[in-house]
């Protein structure tokens, strides 16, 4: 069979743009930020309820821990996304970005792990630390992982068996949810190496109950979304990175701004959308609390409420069966150096 489009002799590309960017241009952007300073924030964690995360099977709550880390307690089951909970989001924990805003939830208040989805093989998506320390807690009854091509691999490595990885458009059912994986656009690599040597991607999930969510995972802009809304929207809650986008020149292939993040929203037909991606590791040059400013910005100028597509606090939980309270997370932030 003729192999997809994404699929290449050495590993993977995008559907639509190739992001070209290599070392040199890294480099480059590098130079360019001497001498600017990134405004960076650290972030007043909201009031949660260990006793009740940690015990709860019944009602439908989303916490934010961070990044691109929710839990997602929903039908019955435990979900995380792109766990991370190191301090540091690279290969070393004495070197690399390090993290602002602690985690919304501590490690050891996690209620035992149904699912883990995982986008792609980024330190700040994929965290050796928190999937060693989750084979440690959970050792009889691990989390079913479920990873884009290529990354079972590494997880085999750190002893982790309940993996498995997919393609675009796969799909498996996981007692009352069908998982989707579905195309994003970006790139992967662990090292100077391996670019593009496993897949990136979202997750679609959809319940039993009728309820569908949305994972875009980390990306830039593509047609992708709106295919993605043809197949699966309505979407009744999605999750929609809005940080990590300047320099456009270089982040724009791979990084949506706030922008780019409504139009997703309304190509994937949510109902109601949660940004993430921002506001805990200093990852491009913008400073660290301009997303959510930004994100009013775009929202104002196509007329999308505030409880549409918000932005959480740190550590804040949601219960998707009452009105959710939109809180300022920028309040009672403190810059740091």
């Amino acid at each position: 069979m003729e192999k997809p489009y994404h699929h290449t002799e050495n590993g993977f590309q995008n559907n639509h743009t190739i992001d070209k960017h290599g070392f040199g241009d890294f480099l480059r952007w590098q130079w360019d930020t001497i001498g600017k300073n990134q405004t960076r924030v650290e972030y007043q964690l909201d009031g949660n309820d260990p006793d009740f995360i940690l015990n709860n099977r019944t009602e439908p709550t989303v916490t934010w821990v961070g990044h691109a880390t929710f839990l997602i307690q929903f039908d019955g089951l435990n979900i995380l996304t792109d766990p991370i909970f190191s301090e540091r989001c690279s290969p070393f924990q004495w070197a690399g970005p390090k993290r602002t805003t602690p985690p919304g939830i501590d490690f050891e208040n996690l209620p035992e792990i149904d699912i883990v989805l995982i986008s792609h093989d980024h330190f700040d998506h994929l965290d050796e630390g928190t999937v060693v320390r989750m084979r440690e807690k959970q050792p009889d009854n691990p989390p079913a992982y479920y990873v884009p091509l290529g990354i079972k691999a590494w997880f085999n490595d750190l002893e982790v068996e309940n993996v498995t990885e997919y393609d675009w458009w796969d799909n498996e059912k996981h007692d009352n949810v069908l998982i989707h994986c579905v195309p994003a656009q970006h790139f992967s690599g662990r090292s100077l190496f391996n670019r593009n040597g496993t897949l990136w991607s979202g997750w679609v999930l959809q319940f039993e109950s009728g309820y569908t969510m949305y994972f875009a995972g980390d990306t830039g802009y593509s047609p992708d979304f709106k295919n993605i809304g043809d197949r699966f929207g309505p979407m009744d809650l999605s999750f929609i990175p809005i940080g990590a986008y300047k320099p456009r020149w270089f982040m724009g292939p791979v990084h949506v701004d706030p922008a780019q993040a409504v139009k997703i929203h309304e190509d994937v037909q949510s109902k109601k959308t949660i940004a993430m991606h921002w506001g805990v590791f200093g990852l491009a040059d913008e400073d660290m609390d301009e997303p959510p400013k930004l994100l009013k910005e775009a929202r104002d100028s196509v007329g999308i409420e505030e409880n549409e597509f918000f932005v959480m606090r740190h550590g804040q939980m949601i219960n998707l069966n009452e009105e959710i309270e939109i809180k300022d997370p920028l309040a009672d932030s403190v810059r740091v150096e």
